[in-house]
């Protein structure tokens, strides 16, 4: 079992979040009224993901076009390269696509095309920061989930971390969470940084 962190800025601070979101009326909604002190559970999504999913499937259809066209112009098209030319488009398509992120009351969840990641975020045990080439945070509950989040994702969108940090303070209450103080610390000071900066563009202040 890993030591627990020291106690950080984190604890006790969760931004206020933006936006409407869904009330849920569940048991377990209650539960989670109760520890966030009576406030109405919600629900939230990634609002970009929508946008960033047509313009993945614009890029794959801009090439599958331009390719036949070139293959037409030259006198080459074929079946054969048409299956290709699909194949390759498809295959940009999914490269290109960004999972799907959403979170409610103690759970987050990440789905892929074909796969879907979920974290019970009111009882995680660790979160910690990728080392890999893109960065990534890696959250991981006492029941073995596990979940991979682009941190941008939260950063973008007020609503979803909200409900993590608010589920993470109650991990913490609970003293499931030994590990990830110093990364939520990380991530809560970004988007407040973030946060910050758009408010000064937005008024016109230098």
């Amino acid at each position: 079992m890993e030591p627990p962190e020291p106690s950080s800025p984190f604890d006790g601070h969760v931004p206020v979040a933006h936006g409407a979101y869904a009330a849920h009326t569940t048991p377990e909604a209650q539960e989670h009224d109760a520890a966030r002190g009576g406030h109405t559970a919600r629900e939230a999504h990634d609002d970009e993901w929508a946008g960033e999913t047509r313009a993945a499937a614009g890029c794959a259809a801009l090439l599958l076009a331009l390719s036949l066209t070139i293959d037409a112009g030259t006198g080459s098209l074929d079946t054969a390269r048409v299956v290709l030319w699909v194949a390759l488009a498809a295959l940009l398509f999914v490269i290109l696509v960004p999972p799907h992120v959403s979170a409610s009351p103690g759970r987050l969840t990440v789905r892929g095309l074909w796969t879907r990641q979920s974290v019970r975020t009111d009882r995680l045990r660790s979160v910690r920061w990728s080392t890999g080439v893109s960065q990534r945070l890696v959250l991981r509950d006492t029941e073995d989930g596990r979940a991979e989040i682009d941190p941008r994702v939260l950063v973008a969108n007020p609503a979803l971390w909200h409900l993590v940090a608010a589920d993470a303070r109650i991990s913490s209450a609970r003293g499931t969470l030994l590990c990830g103080s110093t990364a939520l610390d990380r991530l809560s000071r970004r988007i407040d940084r973030e946060t910050a900066q758009t408010v000064f563009k937005v008024s016109g202040l230098p």
